[in-house]
């Protein structure tokens, strides 16, 4: 695959920043604090077109006990449904996490013309590590499946969405920044060598256990 071309925006302002984009991530975030609330690891997906939400989604995972209800599946599923069709070119796909590679194939066949997210997740994005959202040999060898590679912008509300995450379980994220699986706010940089303390570990290993609360 090639490497990964984008519009990195983690630098920028908010005020530079298209406002759409701001509105539509804030509902995001939004949404991964809820799912947070209710049991579920804070992961969330909205499909707007022309700044009108056309579906909306958190993680069901714990809730459903189903690996495959990533919150970005579940939206595509639901914007096909609400928008009539298969393809979903004049949509822009927005998460608070980078969507990871079992995500990253569906948004590509839907034809999602734009992906914006928050976080950069390294060791499983789509997009940073394997690169399925912007591979253009899909586009050649298979165009009538995929079409042609969306605009990725990363970086927005990084800040906003870490804190939720960062709130949501403060055992968890130190967990999660020691080990470099998500990359946010600032320069998207951290150093992936700290020690790995074993009781945050243990941690983190039960909370992945966890069950929705009552």
């Amino acid at each position: 695959m090639h490497g990964p071309t984008h519009e990195g925006i983690g630098h920028k302002t908010n005020s530079e920043i298209d406002p759409v984009d701001l509105l539509m991530m804030r509902r995001c975030i939004e949404l991964s604090d809820i799912a947070g609330k209710q049991g579920e690891f804070p992961f969330a997906s909205v499909i707007a077109r022309n700044g009108t939400i056309i579906a909306e989604a958190i993680n069901g995972v714990i809730r459903d006990g189903d690996v495959t209800r990533h919150a970005e599946l579940v939206a595509v599923s639901r914007a096909q449904r609400a928008f009539g069709k298969k393809k979903l070119s004049e949509c822009t796909l927005y998460s608070n996490v980078e969507p990871c590679v079992m995500c990253s194939f569906p948004i590509r066949e839907s034809g999602i013309a734009r992906v914006v997210f928050s976080l950069r997740s390294p060791f499983m994005g789509g997009f940073s590590r394997w690169n399925v959202l912007r591979d253009e040999v899909l586009s050649s060898k298979m165009r009538e499946a995929f079409g042609g590679v969306p605009k990725v912008i990363e970086g927005v509300l990084a800040h906003e969405a870490e804190e939720i995450w960062r709130t949501w379980n403060p055992i968890i994220w130190k967990v999660i920044q020691r080990r470099g699986c998500l990359e946010g706010a600032a320069d998207f940089c951290l150093h992936h060598d700290s020690p790995r303390p074993r009781n945050l570990v243990r941690a983190f290993l039960s909370a992945l256990r966890m069950k929705p609360k009552s």
